[in-house]
């Protein structure tokens, strides 16, 4: 209905221009906004106070011309001024509830926009695959995976993908880790490093690659260290780094076997747990790959061939503060590696290659200082780096019983995000990880998650839903009939009733501002002020009353409610429970 409304008025801009009163170079879109208090009407626009200045009238003379110029519609009863130049609109009683007959008509297509057609890709979690994923990726994993369902709402072609660090020095330390901990199991008596990954699962991949090799790579421990920097709280980086490098020289390609032991085993375990957890991706891009494609190498001569790269104290430097970072980044070290932003670069030219509209980064927030010299290298490399968009997304923070839980993937004391699903439930952990702005703190209340009351708002919402599955399953004796109530869609005359039919109406509206800003928590906010609205409804109108006319266009209404619930949760990965 507010696009029919925009219309008329834009219409009535026509004719202003063509009467000169409005010079064309100066007309601005028309915005209808629902208002705030219904004796307001149903819908206002700022038109008039939008054109007053360029038109040199008083806003609330020009809004009487476009009244006056503004066609004759059976969907508006009234139109008046107020304040300094608004125009309110008050519908006329049947078109109050057009949005019902329509959420009706498309069903599981209300609220979608297939309008636009970009290729976008949107890159989410790519936690290094160094353990399992805990509770602080999982706002990335649902924030993401929303996104992708947003985008796709709006028509675009979207492709979700997974970067894999599989190459680099965490994935050595995982490595050296593992087998440490296999040279446990064979009798030797070791010093574990403050520096490697522990935990439980360390030890269970040191049984693993035991039960696979026996004793054929186990290395005598003091022979191992005998060479290594000792390990100190100021010597961490370099004993864990002389560890490596001895157990690569003393394995060579036997290194191999705890290293992809590692990578395989918590790369598969974390495809299981997002795919249950219902993030699903389309790509799953391996960072090695980039080295061995040469592409690391052809981004650095892209660079150096466009003037941006600089040798200084043996290493060559990208000339990142030409594009407003505070700093030049080193691509290759002074001993010939490149550097991880060096395979973040190529990784931006083999995302453009592909062809994408659009590329999306989800990001942790502790990567915020990234964000200027991704953009500078997209830059540099010849593309525009207004088609790349991060996203950063706070890190959750949960809490049991009051007391907030670690999340150290490296120390090995952290609350697993599959552990989290089993005590929660997946919907509460996809709802509450998205319904606050990603970039804002977040406070995960277990207690609140599994609670069955109004205040938790996954349940609040999921009743609703459950609330009308059962009024309409109970009908026996005498069906509802669809095409009836929406017929006597008039018969509905509370300001509760319109509330809510104007409630419907808004959805396909907040589904497009919250895929077009990126802000899945917008849908959140709307299902539950949908909710409280229905439930406000449902206790104080009996819906199954004698007049079938009145029954069945309060049933259509709350089956309008139910299809808008049940696909806004689709949205947000949530289910839309028959019964609770």
């Amino acid at each position: 209905m507010k696009d029919a409304v925009a219309a008329l008025f834009e219409r009535a801009l026509d004719q202003l221009i063509a009467d000169n009163i409005i010079n064309s170079v100066d007309r601005k879109p028309v915005h209808i906004e629902n208002t705030r208090d219904p004796a307001h009407g149903d819908l206002a626009t700022n038109v008039a106070m939008m054109h007053a200045k360029a038109a040199q009238i008083a806003p609330r003379a020009l809004a009487e011309k476009l009244i006056e110029h503004l066609p004759a519609s059976e969907a508006i009863e009234a139109v008046e001024i107020a304040g300094p130049g608004f125009i309110n609109v008050r519908l006329a009683k049947g078109a109050a509830f057009e949005p019902v007959v329509r959420c009706l008509t498309e069903r599981d297509q209300f609220g979608l926009h297939p309008t636009t057609k970009e290729r976008v890709q949107v890159e989410y979690v790519s936690a290094n695959p160094t353990g399992p994923l805990h509770v602080g990726h999982g706002r990335g994993a649902a924030y993401g995976a929303t996104l992708v369902n947003l985008l796709k709402a709006r028509g675009h072609q979207v492709e979700a993908e997974y970067y894999v660090n599989d190459a680099g020095r965490q994935m050595n330390i995982l490595a050296v880790s593992v087998y440490l901990r296999y040279l446990e199991t064979t009798g030797e008596a070791i010093v574990f490093p403050s520096a490697g990954y522990q935990g439980q699962y360390i030890a269970e991949l040191g049984d693993t690659l035991h039960d696979n090799t026996g004793n054929s790579i186990a290395i005598a421990f003091h022979d191992l260290i005998k060479d290594v920097t000792p390990d100190s709280e100021t010597t961490k980086d370099a004993h864990i780094d002389g560890l490596i490098q001895s157990a690569k020289e003393a394995l060579g390609d036997r290194w191999n076997l705890p290293f992809n032991l590692a990578l395989h085993s918590i790369l598969e375990d974390i495809q299981d747990d997002l795919s249950e957890f219902g993030a699903n991706f389309d790509q799953w891009f391996r960072e090695k790959s980039l080295v061995t494609s040469g592409e690391i190498d052809q981004a650095i001569a892209t660079l150096e061939a466009r003037g941006y790269l600089f040798e200084k104290g043996g290493a060559l430097w990208f000339r990142s503060t030409d594009f407003g970072d505070d700093k030049d980044r080193v691509v290759r070290r002074d001993n010939g590696e490149t550097t991880y932003f060096a395979s973040d670069i190529a990784y931006i030219a083999n995302k453009f290659s592909r062809g994408f509209d659009r590329i999306i980064y989800v990001w942790g927030a502790d990567h915020h200082g990234y964000i200027v010299r991704i953009k500078a290298a997209a830059e540099a490399l010849g593309f525009d780096p207004e088609r790349l968009t991060i996203r950063l997304v706070q890190f959750a923070i949960l809490y049991k019983e009051g007391e907030r839980l670690q999340m150290s993937t490296r120390s090995g004391s952290f609350v697993t995000l599959r552990e989290l699903r089993d005590d929660v439930g997946r919907d509460a952990c996809r709802y509450f990880y998205v319904m606050r702005k990603a970039d804002q703190h977040l406070d995960f209340d277990l207690s609140l998650a599994t609670s069955q009351t109004k205040d938790n708002p996954v349940y609040y919402i999921q009743y609703a839903h459950a609330r009308i599955c059962r009024v309409l399953e109970g009908l026996n004796e005498t069906p509802f009939d669809e095409a009836h109530g929406l017929n006597h869609l008039t018969e509905l005359t509370t300001q509760d009733e319109l509330d809510l039919a104007t409630a419907v109406g808004r959805f396909p509206e907040v589904v497009k501002k919250a895929s077009d800003s990126l802000e899945a928590h917008l849908i959140c906010y709307y299902l539950q002020e949908l909710a409280a609205d229905f439930h406000r409804w449902y206790n104080g109108t009996r819906l199954l009353v004698d007049d079938l006319q009145v029954r069945d266009a309060r049933l259509a209404l709350a089956t309008a409610v139910q299809i808008v619930i049940r696909n806004g949760l689709d949205l947000l990965g949530v289910s839309a429970p028959r019964s609770m």
